[in-house]
């Protein structure tokens, strides 16, 4: 495989739980250096989380490398600063001010560095409520992803942190911007990217439909589907999504599954037609498909070029035969040791997926490399690890 895109780009990542590490894992798997800086001597708390955080370190930082520092001393921080200033981006995802008070936020370091792009993932942009804490659960309350999700008067949050992987994703995007402009200018910018506005895009479809209709979005638990067939079945064996949305699939469907009569009925001749008798004709396209395996429903869909999909659990998804053909899911083995594969970047170039170079690492286990990149000796390295300023 050619060099990746991103082969020489130097990215300093101080970041934990899941926003900020995505933006580094957008990067890091783009081929940049993202060194991961931790606290010495136990590193990042990610690493510790339990339950439903117990995959969040394991997900966000492969491809990296850890640096795990003293950053209240004076060496720890002389040692940072050295990195700092050949380096191209920093991504940061605390709360707001606690870089500026290590004396690591944008005003100290533009002048410093005045190439260094950086980056801050946080709850909100600029604005009255940049100040407060934020979660991807809190933005997704405030800002109408949990009511869509959820049942009328039971908001509910998404199935996934989308917030944090879509907020470091455009913390990404951004930063892509600002390199592409340095080119240009030679200086660096203030790249900021937040979970609340995120939230808003993802909403923004529900917004743009009230302002064209004239009709406020129920929760999708309560959706008017647009399309005559795009529904879950049961199979004999399992369920089954089946969705036909033109004219041609409902041919097609009605033919296929000995609705000939629905074909032909004159009162369904049109998609309006269609979706406003679904109470009449779902019945009858259930009852058709209940007979079938999940296997068989899905082959015959699939010959006929009807959309379908199984209903899958993410635990699933590590035996899914297209992920496992197409490099999809990445062998990795995480610290102490655990042997798995975990999915990658969702893109290819030249129809190649982005590898997995270094596996997500052990708690400053790249110290003494990197601290010799920098300039430092032998007998200094073993100073700073004796001293407790670098693990």
């Amino acid at each position: 495989m050619p060099a990746l895109p991103l082969a020489g780009i130097r990215v300093v990542e101080f970041a934990h739980m899941v926003m900020g590490p995505t933006c580094g894992l957008v990067l890091a798997d783009l081929g940049a250096d993202v060194i991961k800086v931790e606290p010495a001597p136990n590193g990042d708390n990610t690493r510790r989380l339990a339950g439903a955080g117990s995959g969040f370190f394991a997900l966000a930082n492969r491809n990296k490398r850890s640096l795990a520092v003293d950053l209240q001393s004076a060496a720890g921080m002389a040692l940072v600063r050295r990195l700092l200033a050949g380096a191209d981006v920093l991504v940061e995802n605390f709360r707001p001010g606690a870089m500026d008070k290590l004396g690591l936020g944008w005003a100290d370091l533009h002048p410093f560095n005045p190439r260094l792009i950086y980056c801050s993932c946080k709850g909100f942009l600029p604005g009255p409520y940049e100040n407060r804490v934020a979660l991807d659960e809190v933005v997704q309350m405030m800002g109408g992803l949990a009511y869509m999700t959820g049942e009328p008067g039971r908001p509910m949050r998404a199935g996934s942190s989308v917030n944090d992987i879509m907020g470091g994703m455009f913390g990404a995007i951004g930063i892509l911007a600002a390199l592409n402009q340095r080119h240009a200018t030679g200086e660096g910018r203030h790249v900021q990217s937040a979970l609340f506005e995120n939230n808003v895009l993802l909403v923004a479809q529900h917004m743009a439909q009230y302002v064209v209709s004239g009709e406020e979005a129920p929760p999708m638990t309560q959706r008017r589907p647009a399309w005559p067939i795009y529904d879950i079945f049961a199979t004999a064996d399992g369920q089954v999504f089946v969705g036909a949305v033109t004219d041609t699939q409902w041919q097609l469907f009605c033919a296929a599954f000995g609705l000939e009569d629905l074909a032909a009925d004159p009162a369904l001749a049109t998609q309006q037609q269609r979706v406003a008798q679904r109470a009449r004709t779902l019945p009858r396209a259930a009852a058709a498909l209940r007979g079938y395996t999940r296997a068989a429903l899905m082959a015959k869909c699939d010959a006929l070029g009807l959309p379908y999909a199984p209903i899958v659990r993410p635990i699933e998804l590590f035996d899914d035969p297209h992920l496992n053909a197409s490099g999809g899911l990445l062998a990795m083995t995480l610290p102490g040791g655990l042997r798995t594969k975990l999915p990658g970047l969702p893109l290819a170039l030249d129809g190649e997926r982005p590898p997995l170079r270094r596996d997500p690492p052990e708690v400053g286990q790249h110290g003494a490399e990197l601290a010799a990149e920098l300039g430092y000796g032998p007998a200094e390295v073993a100073a700073l690890q004796a001293s407790g300023a670098l693990v």
